[in-house]
């Protein structure tokens, strides 16, 4: 259904259960789809420092076998009826999610649920996955694109918990126990931090009962220690000598919290420095240099903090100069503005994108999970639009001023990096 905007008229639904766990959804009913996630308030960010890499291997343990589900039927049930089901453990959360035909939405509840909260975390299982998870540590590690990136992180966050691996370290993962796992759900999985979320074709009523069957009678008390402050720092450096092909090298600073007003300048700002094919890196580094196959630009915004990066992918030979050109660029940004059509052209590629993604009731499902759970609030297509369209270029200027004017952290990767020239 839409309005004579064009815009979808939702039909939304919101409710709490008793317990303490919260529940949005999104009725779309032109769909014969659902996708639906648990979303829940742990991930990295949240670990202490002997904790780290937990959120992530708790992710992995819970498709290990349930009370009543083994890791074969987990996956049997789920492909016999056509319907996907994966997880992603992130800085911020967990999630857990599904997208199935609506008549088979009752199945995807019943086995979210039950990964949710009955997974057994048995003691053969744990024993595997942990070499599966040091596998995927040392696969990290060997892509120098995803290292750079995790230094650049520790440059940036220092001792903080954001500057942390979602994988953890090896020598972590080698040493937890499997009570280490249990003692950690205990703390972090509980109904009260916890959002369910969907969107596309559902009845609300059959969904309400289903909710309250499968979850009702979870309950645990959660962690009371509050998560402390994160702030991201300035002019660090980290190198690391890395016999490849190619020098990868990141420049951060700081960004702009997930929810805040500065987001949508910030995402403008991305569009037109680095985010795009048209962006400015982009044309002179790749098409008039031909410096770089892979360069762009890139924010992070988290609950409280959030950071902006510079990513590319060059020549050894070439490092040192591709690094200023990157800085000549963004002086040239802070000294000469933008003008009219490059910020409006920037706008419209943020509006059409974020459109674009409304297509999909997996992202709608994101958007309304992510929202409730570090927000408290999910704001709607509509409003996110107008948010869009009430930026302006003076906006973009001084959300480019703010982040662009601090001294940036820098990581780089590949031959030649203990000697490169900062």
């Amino acid at each position: 259904m839409e309005n004579s905007s064009g815009m979808d008229v939702r039909m939304n639904d919101q409710w709490t259960l008793p317990n303490g766990l919260r529940v949005i959804g999104e009725r779309l009913p032109y769909l014969r789809s659902v996708s639906i996630g648990v979303w829940l308030g742990v991930g990295s960010m949240m670990e202490l420092p002997g904790e780290n890499g937990l959120s992530h291997f708790l992710e992995h343990m819970v498709f290990k076998g349930t009370e009543k589900r083994s890791t074969r039927q987990i996956a049997e049930e789920m492909d016999a009826v056509g319907g996907q089901l994966n997880a992603f453990t992130g800085k911020d959360c967990t999630c857990f999610y599904a997208k199935v035909i609506d008549e088979d939405l009752p199945l995807a509840v019943d086995i979210l649920a039950d990964l949710t909260c009955h997974a057994t975390l048995d003691e053969k299982e744990f024993t595997k996955e942990k070499g599966v998870i040091l596998e995927e540590i040392s696969m990290d590690e060997d892509s120098p694109e995803d290292l750079v990136h995790e230094l650049l992180s520790q440059a940036q966050f220092g001792e903080q918990s954001l500057a942390m691996p979602i994988l953890g370290t090896t020598e972590l993962i080698e040493g937890y126990s499997r009570s280490d796992l249990m003692a950690y759900r205990a703390k972090h999985y509980c109904p009260a931090s916890t959002v369910v979320a969907l969107a596309g074709n559902y009845d609300p009523e059959e969904v309400r009962a289903l909710i309250e069957q499968h979850f009702g009678a979870w309950h645990n008390k959660p962690d009371a220690r509050a998560m402390d402050d994160q702030h991201p720092l300035t002019g660090r450096t980290i190198a690391k000598e890395k016999d490849t092909e190619q020098l990868h090298l990141c420049l951060g600073y700081p960004g702009t919290p997930y929810g805040g007003e500065g987001i949508y300048p910030q995402a403008v700002l991305n569009n037109l420095l680095g985010g795009s094919m048209s962006s400015r890196l982009f044309q002179r580094i790749r098409e008039e240099l031909g410096m770089a196959y892979s360069i762009y630009t890139f924010p992070s915004s988290y609950k409280g903090t959030g950071t902006f990066a510079v990513y590319a992918g060059v020549s050894p030979k070439n490092g040192e100069k591709v690094l200023e050109e990157i800085r000549q660029e963004i002086r040239r940004l802070l000294d000469k503005g933008m003008d009219e059509k490059e910020f409006r052209e920037a706008k419209q590629q943020l509006r059409g994108g974020y459109l674009l993604g409304l297509e999909s009731p997996g992202s709608r499902m994101q958007a309304l999970g992510r929202g409730l759970l570090l927000l408290g609030q999910s704001i709607t297509p509509e409003e996110t639009i107008r948010k869009i369209e009430r930026v302006t270029r003076e906006n973009v200027m001084d959300m480019a001023q703010a982040i662009l004017m601090a001294e940036p952290c820098i990581s780089v990767v590949g031959k030649g990096a203990d000697k490169f020239q900062f």
